[in-house]
């Protein structure tokens, strides 16, 4: 009985030993495949985690190693950057230098006008050069109704807080206000230091061209105001959407370049911001000296 039981105690000890053994290296053996399992989840998931913190990244930048310098650039290039940048600007967006504006308002003078019944008018006129100056016919000549009946008996142009003594030199064929002919050149014999202004007879006021008008705002002084360009009219002046206040009749209208290149007239009745332009044009022009630099297209 003894020597029968333990063969077979012996057996089950092995088997127990065995099977457990078994069990331990499948047991272990699991547990690293779940290890690699987990290893490669892990992977995945910081994988994700750096492409979605890409798509979500802030705006601050970070230098690319190794890191090339920009190249320097000079004075006289970087000068010329500004420069052609600052055009391209004034150019889109209908812009003039306030420096060159304060130098054009220079060119313009305050223009009072009297008549033979007491009346006094006041506009403006601009500056051509050599003593001669441009304006509007009905401001230094009586047109309309009630002409004949009155004169004008003297023109002053202000200038350095004096009235200086102007005289006619020549005028359009206007007989009405706001006419193609409602121009007129005037002429001071003193001396005055003021900037000559540069035409262009040949702009072409095209639709929605920004411009620049200076004038006699209400005998105010020289103010500035802008606009731009409509269209031409039958009779060949041109609207546009800038203050025409009164006094500002006989000032200037300046392209985006800086030159004159029409005088305001007139204005829609009841609307100050419904002006017209008269376009110049070499006839007005024409007994003034070549030698001006205004003379010439």
């Amino acid at each position: 009985m003894t020597r029968g039981f333990l063969p077979t105690l012996l057996f089950a000890l092995s088997a127990v030993m065995f099977f457990g053994l078994g069990s331990f290296l499948a047991a272990r053996q699991a547990a690293e495949n779940e290890n690699e399992q987990i290893a490669a989840l892990r992977a995945e998931l910081g994988s994700l985690k750096r492409q979605r913190a890409a798509e979500i990244s802030g705006t601050s930048g970070k230098i690319a190693e190794p890191h090339t310098p920009a190249a320097t650039m000079d004075d006289h290039s970087r000068a010329a950057l500004v420069a052609d940048i600052k055009k391209q600007l004034r150019s889109e967006m209908g812009l003039l230098p306030v420096s060159m504006l304060r130098e054009r308002r220079a060119s313009f003078v305050e223009m009072y006008s009297y008549d033979s019944t007491g009346a006094s008018n006041y506009g403006t006129a601009g500056y051509l050069g050599n003593g001669y100056f441009i304006t509007v016919k009905h401001g230094v000549v009586a047109l309309g109704d009630g002409a004949a009946s009155r004169k004008i008996t003297s023109i002053k142009l202000m200038y350095e807080g004096r009235g200086l003594q102007a005289r006619i030199v020549d005028t359009g064929e206007a007989n009405v206000e706001v006419d193609p002919g409602d121009w007129a050149i005037l002429k001071v014999k003193e001396p005055v230091d003021l900037p000559a202004l540069d035409l262009d007879l040949t702009y072409n006021f095209d639709f929605a061209d920004p411009i620049f008008r200076l004038g006699n705002d209400y005998s105010k002084g020289i103010i500035l105001s802008t606009g731009y360009v409509g269209q031409r009219t039958a009779n060949n002046l041109v609207t546009c959407l800038t203050d025409g206040h009164p006094g500002v009749s006989g000032g200037g209208v300046l392209n985006g370049e800086g030159h004159l290149v029409g005088i305001p007239i007139g204005r829609m009745q009841g609307d100050y911001r419904f002006s017209f332009i008269l376009p110049l044009r070499a006839e007005m022009f024409r007994k003034v000296p070549q030698g001006s630099t205004l003379a010439q297209p």
